[in-house]
């Protein structure tokens, strides 16, 4: 049964991996940029989270009403006024610079605002309460609800994306943006408005994070870390790939916690290997249109 635990367990931690890599997913599959600053922008949602649980009173849950439109500006301002101006060259490297530029300045004034004190969102009985699925199996109501949350998150961003006007303009913006602009469409715009849906999401990560475990400022490149291999192993440009390669390391990482409690993290980047030597790919990579 503990074996079996694992794996539940496993799965639905998968779900907060898959939240931490969707924007990510969705970054580069519209723009080709890879932000090295992600892991750090969901940590500054969860402390966003934690100013307003502190300073208005709200349950963390109710938070997300003030934080998720917080990063969405936040994700539009950052992208039309500062990253757009490294893109269209061609060469990676100024993104990448810029980006972890970026993740330097987020860690230092998260520490001169908060302190390197561990924080944690206050969320009552929703941390522990959980449900009885059978002999010696539970499973918490939260886990279940960040699971529940990212598919809902993920299922959004594909009907977005193949069912609406805006999604079929990212998709084509991906695949020839010089076409794009002759059609009369601002590149600039586009890929602000993806930045901005990127950290909308990462504020949700941001905020069922901080109510599941601990957090400092300095821990967003462990948080980039976890996306970036999910991502990886989902396969790039998929999202529906991200939350298959989100479960995949949540699983291995219980797996490893039950064979020994110091292998949990190496187990997760022993999957990731593994999956990256037999398919660099990824498992599933987006099939073009």
């Amino acid at each position: 049964m503990e074996w079996v635990n694992a794996i539940v367990q496993g799965v639905l931690t998968g779900g907060l991996f898959a939240l931490f890599a969707t924007g990510l997913s969705l970054i580069f599959g519209v723009m080709r940029l890879v932000n090295l600053a992600h892991g750090d922008l969901i940590i500054l949602a969860a402390f966003l989270g934690l100013a307003a649980v502190e300073g208005l009173g709200l349950h963390p849950l109710l938070a997300l009403a003030i934080v998720v439109p917080a990063m969405f500006a936040l994700g539009y301002a950052l992208q039309r006024g500062v990253l757009n101006f490294t893109l269209g060259s061609g060469d990676i490297l100024p993104p990448l610079l810029v980006t972890f530029g970026l993740s330097i300045v987020l860690q230092n004034v998260l520490l001169e605002g908060f302190s390197a004190d561990t924080q944690r969102l206050q969320a009552g009985a929703l941390e522990t309460a959980s449900i009885e699925i059978g002999a010696g199996l539970s499973v918490g109501w939260l886990p279940l609800l960040t699971f529940g949350v990212a598919v809902a998150v993920i299922g959004a961003l594909q009907l977005m994306l193949f069912g609406s006007r805006i999604g079929r303009i990212f998709r084509a913006t991906s695949d020839n943006p010089s076409v794009v602009r002759l059609m009369g469409i601002d590149n600039r715009h586009i890929f602000a408005l993806a930045m901005a849906i990127s950290l909308a999401v990462c504020a949700v990560a941001g905020i069922l994070m901080g109510i599941r475990t601990n957090f400092t400022p300095e821990i967003g490149p462990a948080r980039l870390l976890f996306a970036f291999e999910a991502v990886i192993i989902g396969g790039l440009g998929n999202l529906w790939g991200t939350l298959a390669g989100g479960i995949i390391l949540g699983v291995a990482q219980g797996i490893g916690a039950e064979i020994h409690p110091g292998a949990q993290v190496l187990a997760g980047h022993i999957a990731f290997l593994a999956v990256l030597a037999v398919r660099p790919q990824g498992l599933f990579p987006r099939l073009r249109d």
